[in-house]
């Protein structure tokens, strides 16, 4: 839907949205791929949370389980040239560009093979090759980032976008608001895409704002918006391809609102359901009933373009790519100890004559 208020409606009811998606005429080849790459995301972080519970990671994990169509959606109308930024929860991010499970896995171990060379950890990913530009746990820290990288591609006339993921919580940040007015000014070509999970960190966004709806800061900038189902892949993208397309025209910046939900707690594998926060059971069950991945498989098998037979033999794929990765990483060296000099420091240039 175009965004025209400044509530979210029936978009932060728990129990909106559980029946099947509606396909319309999306090709249904296009479908299962994304249902694939969505359960590659989920699968891949749920190994990470049993990881993390059982004491094999030594660092934290941000998951953003039950947020998979988002970055899917989004990633449709990218291309390798693009500069895609993350935040703190960035997994689903990068695999939707078809990052590597074992770079990621890699990463999350400190290994030398890492996506950062075993210097970044779960925070801390890049791979530019696929367009990864970079996620940081800074809370907004990438989005005059984006801003920067949009600016630059349009200088260098590649018909390039930028786009800046972040949550609801970033919109609290002055940077944020300071990215919006310049691209708007300048006509950056990037898309600001909010995840808008209802919290940040542990408060839930009716204790922190007055509405719960991030859409009227790009309304007050004068930026074209969308604001989504973001549990729907079919929603997703198309209103990403419809601002994609106006950034990529040269027609400005976008910015969409993406409604969604994390399964997990803040980090690691807890539910966060007893921390005194506005987090029930019953609205995670809730939730957890409007998972974009069966909702879309709901969909496809009623449009007898999938089956019980195909999701059992996606998973099993993506379970061996998944096993193979990680034992992969775990067996993968750590950098040698001067590595953290090398490559955390810049190396001192030679003084010039």
């Amino acid at each position: 839907m175009t965004a025209s208020g400044a509530a979210l409606g029936p978009l932060a009811d728990p129990a909106y949205g559980h029946g099947p998606l509606s396909l319309g005429d999306t090709p249904p080849e296009r479908l299962r791929g994304q249902l694939h790459t969505m359960l590659r995301i989920r699968m891949a972080e749920q190994h990470l949370a049993l990881m993390r519970r059982d004491g094999l990671i030594g660092g934290p994990v941000h998951l953003g389980a039950g947020q998979e169509a988002v970055a899917v959606g989004v990633s449709q109308w990218l291309r390798g040239t693009d500069r895609v930024f993350g935040g703190h929860r960035s997994h689903s991010h990068l695999i939707a560009l078809g990052g590597s499970l074992h770079g990621l896995f890699a990463e999350v171990l400190g290994k030398d093979t890492g996506l950062s060379r075993g210097m970044g950890g779960s925070m801390h990913l890049w791979d530019q090759p696929r367009g990864f530009y970079g996620s940081v746990p800074i809370v907004a820290g990438t989005v005059p980032l984006a801003v920067g990288a949009a600016l630059a591609a349009r200088m260098q006339s590649t018909g390039d976008v930028a786009v800046a993921y972040f949550g609801d919580g970033a919109v609290e940040e002055g940077v944020v608001q300071e990215s919006l007015n310049l691209a708007r000014m300048l006509k950056a070509p990037v898309l600001f895409v909010v995840e808008n999970n209802l919290f940040s960190s542990h408060m839930h966004i009716s204790l922190r704002q007055p509405s719960n709806a991030t859409v009227r800061f790009a309304q007050a900038h004068d930026i074209r918006a969308e604001l989504v189902d973001g549990n729907d892949v079919v929603a997703v993208q198309g209103a990403a391809e419809r601002l994609v397309g106006h950034a990529r025209r040269g027609e400005g910046p976008g910015f969409l609102e993406a409604v969604t939900y994390r399964w997990y707690g803040h980090v690691d594998w807890r539910d966060d359901v007893d921390v005194g926060v506005n987090r029930s059971i019953a609205d995670l069950e809730n939730w957890r009933a409007r998972d974009p991945i069966g909702r879309l498989a709901a969909a496809l098998k009623a449009a007898g373009e999938w089956s019980d037979g195909r999701h059992e033999a996606a998973t099993m794929e993506i379970r061996g790519e998944i096993d193979q990765a990680w034992q992969q990483a775990v067996a993968d060296p750590y950098p040698a100890p001067e590595a953290l000099l090398d490559r955390v420091y810049a190396a001192r240039r030679a003084a010039r004559p």
